[in-house]
């Protein structure tokens, strides 16, 4: 391979097709590993995260992602109401809620109750 290559070098001739086009099929091969192994699943489990965060509700056990854990007492557009215990209530953006008891639950966090 290495011989042909000098060979093509020297005579300066331009490869017939075959050498180049194999290195696109190559190029576009590893995009499409990537695509699929790693962007595809991504995007997905945004997707995911989103409808959680755009279907919480008053009421909704949560843990932020900063570890805080608290029901849920107002949903706004932006952020939402967390009621950490009687009576102190904090202001949480909705992009820091992180999951669902339920979720944590059955990850095998552990939960205090």
């Amino acid at each position: 391979m290495h011989n042909l290559i000098l060979l093509q070098a020297a005579s300066g001739a331009a490869p017939a097709g075959g050498f180049g086009m194999s290195s696109l099929i190559m190029i576009v091969m590893i995009i499409a590993i990537f695509y699929f192994f790693m962007i595809a699943p991504q995007q997905k489990k945004q997707k995911k995260i989103n409808a959680f965060r755009d279907g919480l509700q008053k009421g909704d056990k949560v843990m932020t992602a900063g570890g805080i854990y608290g029901r849920i007492r107002e949903v706004r557009d932006n952020y939402v109401l967390l009621e950490i215990d009687q009576n102190v209530t904090i202001r949480i953006d909705k992009n820091s809620i992180y999951q669902s008891m339920q979720d944590v639950a059955e990850t095998g966090a552990d939960v205090k109750k």
